[in-house]
């Protein structure tokens, strides 16, 4: 392997190419697009009726506001909609919103035809007390007929129109675990409940009462329901969604708006790279690798609005030490060990690169975090951060990547 192909033979090289990626920003898409094109992120469809709760269920399960859902969507057919989280470049989770099934002279023939073919979860999503939802029973029972396979959550949402009255508060603890209902669940709640149920007795699904309110309703807590939709989520994926969304952190000097929107991003760029890794011939992994680190230094500079200088990338590696960015290239070297190298040592490489990324990615973060103080950033503590952040990382995405031993 050249030193020309390898940016990991020292670092002076690695931070020039993180400050100068050879390949132009249109390329560089067409890259990120390629490489997640070996493992695309699940697809989760929502079907329903105007005004049904799709947009606060994507609020609540991925933290955006209801102005980024706006923008973030795009269409992918004449009426379907795509929304890619973080961004397209980025993306690891995917939602597909369909029109309202019940608006007149709509046919949606064409999108169930498109959706049917993307989506890996369909979560039909229903106000509780809306008993009108002949239009969309019946779609799910064409895509059931079609893929009896697919998975199906049904979402019932806006609890709180079943309530006695506005003083009535949430039923705690929540009532509906393991696909009962507790007998506490108000009498009109609990039947109209049921009878949406009955409506999907031919049809494999499970259920998830919900009720996502604004903090102005005042019901508490604002997101009812939400462990129990993430726990029937996660029994179908198996690639750890609710961890990689999770902005939990100990270090103060990650809270914040620039942590908060660097987060997802940094995940984003931690699969691809990962994914770039699993490719099984080094030199091109390590290019595409370092294309992609490039990309998501450059992201987060972008979000704290702070210039990316090779004085930052120098005092970053140097603290965490050349012989990160070295291990990366050794694990290239498992790849060519026959039958070992193509299996376990792709997925050891694919980990180990995305938890190398996650870690530059949050180390940068708390540079910026920083600077934005005016304070100097100590050797001692960058390396220390990326330590924590590199196990975080790669314990975070070892679902992502199944085929690692390791997890």
């Amino acid at each position: 392997m050249s030193s020309s192909s390898n940016p990991f033979t020292n670092w002076k090289s690695w931070i020039e190419q993180i400050l100068r990626p050879q390949p132009p920003e249109h390329l560089i898409h067409e890259k990120l697009e390629a490489i997640r094109s070996e493992l695309p992120p699940p697809v989760i469809w929502l079907l329903g009726k105007t005004q049904s709760g799709k947009s606060s269920l994507i609020r609540t399960l991925t933290g955006s506001t209801q102005a980024e859902i706006g923008n973030g969507f795009r269409p992918c057919t004449r009426t379907a909609m795509l929304f890619d989280y973080p961004d397209p470049d980025t993306a690891f989770i995917r939602f597909l919103d369909t029109r309202g099934l019940a608006e007149a002279g709509y046919d949606p023939s064409e999108d169930m035809h498109w959706c049917d073919q993307q989506a890996h979860l369909l979560i039909v999503v229903m106000k509780a007390m809306d008993q009108q939802q002949s239009t969309v029973i019946n779609t799910v029972r064409r895509i059931h007929k079609t893929h009896p396979g697919k998975p199906v959550i049904v979402v019932q949402t806006a609890l709180h129109e079943g309530y006695p009255d506005n003083a009535y508060e949430h039923v705690l603890p929540y009532p509906f675990d393991n696909g009962n209902i507790d007998p506490a669940v108000p009498p009109d709640l609990r039947c109209s409940l049921l009878k949406q149920r009955e409506d999907f007795k031919d049809i494999k699904a499970s259920f998830i009462p919900v009720d996502f309110t604004t903090e102005e309703e005042g019901y508490d807590p604002a997101d009812y329901g939400i462990d129990a939709l993430w726990q029937s989520i996660e029994d179908i994926f198996p690639y750890g969604i609710k961890a990689m969304l999770e902005q939990n952190s100990s270090a103060d000097d990650f809270t914040g708006i620039h942590w908060h929107s660097a987060h997802p991003h940094i995940i984003g760029y931690a699969v691809s790279a990962g994914l770039a890794a699993a490719i099984p011939v080094p030199a091109a992994s390590i290019t595409s690798v370092v294309t992609v680190q490039a990309k998501m230094f450059h992201s987060i500079a972008h979000v704290y609005g702070l210039p990316l200088t090779r004085q930052s990338l120098s005092e970053i590696s140097s603290a965490i030490g050349v012989g990160v960015l070295a291990g990366l290239g050794g694990r290239e070297l498992m790849k060519f060990i026959p039958i070992y190298g193509q299996s376990v040592g792709l997925g050891i490489s694919a980990l180990y690169t995305a938890g190398v990324t996650y870690g530059l990615g949050k180390t940068l973060c708390y540079y910026f975090a920083q600077s934005k103080r005016g304070g100097s950033v100590n050797p001692e503590l960058l390396r220390k951060v990326y330590q924590s952040e590199f196990e975080r990382g790669r314990l975070m995405l070892r679902k992502r990547f199944k085929r690692t031993p390791s997890s």
